[in-house]
């Protein structure tokens, strides 16, 4: 079972912790977490694009000069997709681009990016995430004590002082435990959690 250090807010040692080998030393499937990431990606999408064809485009009805004789390209409509105002060619339409991936195939791939952060000396656990006041400042000291620049910050619960003092805080963002993603694992270089939050994923992903 993989060990991490524990540290308080101010960068100093307070401990150890044994993480679940399941949850956070299992293999690292690449192959799975690009599916998810895909998949996440894709059902962000609202799909609602929509330009008009060349044959729903308003007018061009008259062929708007004789066919021979004028010494100019022939046409028979002003609404081709070569003119101006014209149509669009393979024009654009509401679509799905939801793609449903299994619920196994989830885990496994959280499972995958949670080892990774593990293996990669990425993640770092803190006892405890209590702030007195949701001020940036707070935040960005706490941040800078690790010398972290890009994280995800990870909570057991949501906690409003954590996500208003992490708001204005260029390339860091929060997220509760039972929300964790493999998009944001993967994007974000560092996992900053709580111990209570890793008992919550260990609990949720198990």
């Amino acid at each position: 079972m993989p060990k991490v250090s524990v540290y308080k807010k101010d960068g100093t040692e307070a401990g150890t912790m044994t993480l679940k080998d399941n949850i956070f030393g299992a293999d690292v499937n690449e192959a799975i977490m690009h599916q998810v990431v895909v998949a996440q990606l894709a059902n962000r999408r609202q799909g609602t694009q929509s330009v008009l064809s060349r044959s729903e485009v308003r007018g061009g009805g008259a062929k708007p000069w004789r066919q021979k004789g004028t010494g100019r390209a022939r046409h028979g409509t002003t609404r081709s997709p070569i003119w101006i105002k014209g149509g669009v060619t393979f024009a654009m339409k509401p679509r799905d681009y939801s793609q449903k991936v299994n619920k196994k195939v989830k885990k496994a791939a959280i499972q995958s990016a949670l080892s990774m952060k593990v293996a990669d000396k990425d993640i770092i656990v803190l006892e405890d995430l209590k702030m007195d006041a949701p001020k940036t400042k707070i935040m960005a000291e706490i941040l800078k004590s690790f010398d972290v620049k890009k994280a995800l910050i990870v909570t057991e619960t949501k906690n409003d002082s954590v996500v208003l003092a992490s708001n204005n805080i260029q390339g860091v963002k929060t997220s509760t435990a039972d929300s964790v993603n493999v998009y944001d694992l993967v994007n974000y270089d560092k996992l900053v959690i709580t111990k209570k939050a890793v008992k919550k994923v260990e609990e949720v992903f198990a």
